[in-house]
């Protein structure tokens, strides 16, 4: 806990990274423990081939969620950009693959969602270049 308050790394940088987190986290319960909110996505969870990509992705995301809580925890500036890179990806790529093949129980229309990624991949942005300051006036 004292890596909090000696950190310089941002509150509101660690909300957003706490908020990634607690998002990542449900999906892979999603992925490991409840199925049947995939089958009301329209995702099939029958047969072999469907359940390796679903538990590779769990397992994707699980390690994702533990180097983003590792890095929070350390709150090193060089580490946390290479978390911040990650996550700008993967919401990049997300921006784009939601609206072209959206869920089938989305809460919201393939639109909204693409609007709805712009404002989160600006914020990561705007998250890794405030940190990335920080790296460059501390060396």
């Amino acid at each position: 806990m004292t890596n909090f308050k000696k950190s310089k790394i941002p509150l509101w940088v660690n909300i957003m990274q706490s908020v990634l987190i607690l998002i990542m986290l449900a999906q892979v319960v999603m992925y490991f423990f409840n199925h049947q909110m995939m089958v009301d996505a329209g995702m099939h969870t029958e047969g072999v081939p469907n359940l390796n990509l679903i538990y590779e992705m769990g397992a994707r995301t699980l390690v994702m969620v533990l180097i983003s809580m590792y890095v929070m925890v350390t709150q090193n500036p060089k580490q946390y950009i290479v978390v911040l890179i990650m996550n700008i990806l993967r919401e990049g790529f997300e921006t784009i693959i939601d609206p072209l093949y959206p869920l089938l129980n989305a809460p919201v229309s393939p639109m909204v969602d693409f609007g709805m990624h712009i404002v989160i991949v600006a914020i990561e942005v705007f998250a890794f270049i405030t940190v990335f300051k920080l790296t460059k006036k501390n060396q």
